[in-house]
């Protein structure tokens, strides 16, 4: 097997979020006068499907982790139609920082990767609508003709809660932040000027001391139901 782990993400140059850790992007020229795709920013594990198994940020071994093990019954159903095709997403079987609570599944797509070349968002829409997979909601989709212009544009897209805010409960769901990627294919080796992510402040950091007392997130029906059992009471 030979599969590269998902590449380090840059940060754009004002994301609030960057620590002395991150790497930030020097220039962004790419995104200005292209089509891009914004998407969320989903607060979970950065998990890929391939025809060899499910993996988490390593690919040196599939992932044993017991919060990825609803991810192998989707790869059993998937893997025989992936050839080549790598299948990267967001695991939110697991909360970390964020509680969301409008999820109606847990493993959202955000990109596409057949051997060397990240697919253009059109074919990562038409493989995940083949494979029954739900994609990372997107804020926009368009093209963009300055900086000032996208920093306009994220800014208030991320004032906006998370995408999976339920609109039945009135608990107050965050954005983690927003990912920018180039709506045409690309090259890993152009990665770093292809994709770019705003991260908002004082986002808390989660590490390996998480998976210590891991719970999993609850679906949407099971949020309301809760909140039914709690209005009963009162």
């Amino acid at each position: 097997m030979n599969s590269k782990k998902y590449p380090r993400t840059y940060h754009l140059p004002w994301s609030p979020g960057a620590t002395s850790d991150d790497k930030i992007a020097a220039f962004i020229d790419q995104a200005i006068g292209q089509p891009i795709i914004i998407t969320e920013k989903l607060d979970g594990e950065n998990t890929c499907l391939n025809q060899h198994g499910v993996f988490a940020r390593s690919h040196a071994a599939p992932t044993q982790n017991p919060w990825s093990s609803y991810l192998w019954d989707i790869h059993t159903r998937i893997h025989y139609q992936l050839d080549e095709l790598e299948v990267f997403g967001e695991s939110l079987f697991a909360i970390h920082s964020i509680t969301y609570t409008g999820l109606q599944q847990y493993f959202y797509v955000f990109g596409m990767r057949q051997g060397t070349v990240w697919l253009p968002w059109e074919e990562v829409v038409m493989y995940a609508d083949l494979l029954d997979l739900p994609l990372a909601p997107v804020l926009f989709e368009g093209t963009v003709q300055n900086e000032a212009e996208l920093k306009a544009l994220i800014d208030g897209v991320l004032r906006e809660p998370s995408e999976f805010e339920s609109l039945e409960l009135g608990i107050e769901v965050p954005k983690e932040g927003a990912v920018v990627r180039l709506a045409t294919a690309f090259e890993s080796d152009d990665f770093d000027q292809s994709v770019f992510k705003w991260v908002r402040a004082n986002h808390v950091q989660t590490d390996e001391h998480w998976t210590r007392n891991w719970k999993r997130a609850p679906l949407e029906h099971e949020w309301i139901q809760q909140q039914l059992k709690k209005n009963n009471r009162t």
